[in-house]
């Protein structure tokens, strides 16, 4: 959670992310931080507010994206509603990831074994792997 939050929005960006699941030092899940979270802290909540002031605002505000990250931790952009990380079992099958997956309409869940993180899955890798069969 102290990571840099610049950081992990350059890798959600470089990977695509849809969000990272954040660890505590032991690697049990703690949290959720979704890309669309970290674009909702860049944008001014003015415009967040109402959106047709975007086209009075010039692209130097997009330069400053990384201004608004630094020095900003994780746990400083995490929104608090998303502190509950969700989460299968390891050995869960593709049916029952895709079942926890609607039920709380995430777009990854924490795959965990023994109490740590094990991996993630996205909805579109869950997706990949329920049309090949």
């Amino acid at each position: 959670m102290g990571t840099s939050a610049l950081d992990a929005a350059r890798m959600l960006a470089e990977h695509r992310l849809p969000g990272i699941v954040v660890t505590d030092p032991s690697g049990k899940p703690v949290a959720v931080l979704p890309a669309s979270q970290v674009v909702r802290f860049i944008v001014p909540a003015y415009v967040q507010d109402d959106p047709s002031l975007a086209g009075v605002l010039n692209e130097s505000m997009a330069d400053r994206a990384a201004e608004k990250l630094g020095g900003k931790t994780v746990r400083d952009v995490l929104p608090e509603h998303l502190l509950n990380v969700p989460a299968a079992d390891a050995d869960d099958t593709i049916i029952e990831v895709a079942a926890i997956m609607a039920r709380l309409r995430s777009p990854l869940i924490a795959v965990v074994k023994d109490g740590k993180l094990h991996g993630v899955i996205t909805a579109s890798r869950l997706l990949a792997a329920a049309l090949k069969h």
